[in-house]
């Protein structure tokens, strides 16, 4: 059904709104796995009964990771109550359709998105800080630790304006070593995952603070010798369009990537999409100018043979968060993903197969 609806929409639509070869392409998931490389999408609750997206997700995705499901928020939003319903959700749709999971997140260290009797909280000491935020990841961790293959077990600890660790109620109580203690308790909860840390600096021009606060963290976690496995880069492009991804600014990314690399980690790309905010209204350029970046990007990060894992946040236009996040001056839905609003494949799914063909095989 995909293959011929993808066939009619390339000859019936205009020109670089629809890919001229994805329905001739083979499965996402199988390039992938010719390279050692795990492709997938992120995706909610709602999305394992909507049939025309499962399609695609289930043609071109080996795994997927929850977009909300497992953070803290939606598990336990108030001290007494645990919410496995949705999380469960995707894992049982996970296990019936034979796809990998990725865990995200154990704990968002952000006090915008952790909840708010948790933000509320006044430790007497970083012991009783400890036994809260231990116990929770026990019982996240262990849930499913004989599934997920992955945690993204810290998010999003920097603050992009200072390079410094955000102030949360756990840091109030533990200082830095929230963070050391978290990869510990997941490491105990889920001895086979493969630990991150996952966070959203990139790139980009403005990012400079972002990222030598990661790697700080980076250097802080293997010095004291936490069970850290791999940085996940979550691969959004929020605050440049991808003219901007010049030679100088990818000197500057590979530096960033070469470095982390250099402390023995794994690279998970673990949130990819192109926000086309900034760009041109045209369909037919802005698809162009995203599949050029997409095959650039990836051609860089695939270089790398530390570079285990491709997720895309969500698959297709109508499904992506971007649709409600920095919107367009001029209202124009955007086209940040691989498939178009009506399941069409675009220029961005030819440029990730182009760029899956053309990676070097993990060892």
């Amino acid at each position: 059904m995909l293959a011929s609806a993808a066939g009619t929409a390339a000859c019936a639509t205009p020109e670089s709104v629809t890919s001229a070869r994805s329905g001739e392409t083979p499965p996402l998931k199988d390039l992938a796995a010719a390279k050692g490389i795990r492709f997938g999408t992120s995706m909610d609750a709602r999305e394992v009964n909507q049939a025309e997206y499962l399609d695609i997700v289930l043609r071109d995705c080996a795994v997927i990771v929850a977009e909300n499901e497992h953070k803290m928020y939606t598990i336990q939003p108030t001290p007494d109550a645990m919410n496995w319903v949705p999380g469960d959700t995707l894992v049982n749709f996970a296990k019936a359709n034979g796809l990998g999971m990725r865990g995200h997140t154990l704990i968002w260290q952000h006090p915008d998105w952790l909840p708010d009797w948790v933000n509320q909280k006044q430790f007497a000491s970083a012991a009783e800080a400890e036994a809260l935020l231990g116990g929770y990841i026990e019982r996240v961790a262990s849930r499913h630790s004989d599934f997920i293959y992955s945690w993204d077990v810290v998010n999003e600890t920097i603050d992009p304006e200072t390079g410094d660790i955000r102030e949360t109620s756990f840091t109030r109580a533990m200082g830095a070593n929230v963070l050391d203690f978290a990869f510990h308790s997941a490491r105990a909860s889920a001895p086979n995952a493969t630990l991150a840390y996952n966070d959203y600096m990139s790139w980009e021009p403005s990012h400079e603070k972002h990222r030598s606060g990661v790697l700080r963290i980076l250097e802080r976690l293997k010095r004291n010798g936490a069970p850290i496995d791999a940085l996940g880069i979550q691969s959004h492009s929020n605050d440049a369009p991808p003219s901007a991804f010049t030679a100088t600014q990818q000197k500057i990314w590979r530096a960033f990537v070469e470095e982390a690399i250099g402390m023995g980690l794994d690279i998970y790309l673990t949130e990819f999409d192109v926000n086309d905010s900034m760009m041109v209204p045209g369909i037919a350029q802005r698809d162009r100018e995203i599949a050029a970046f997409t095959r650039d990007y990836l051609d860089m990060m695939f270089s790398y043979e530390q570079t285990k894992d491709l997720l895309v946040w969500g698959i297709a236009d109508n499904h992506s968060w971007l649709q409600g996040f920095k919107p367009r001056e001029d209202g124009i839905a955007k086209r940040p993903t691989l498939y178009d609003s009506d399941y069409r494949p675009k220029l961005m799914h030819d440029a990730v197969a182009a760029a899956l063909r053309a990676a070097p095989v993990r060892a």
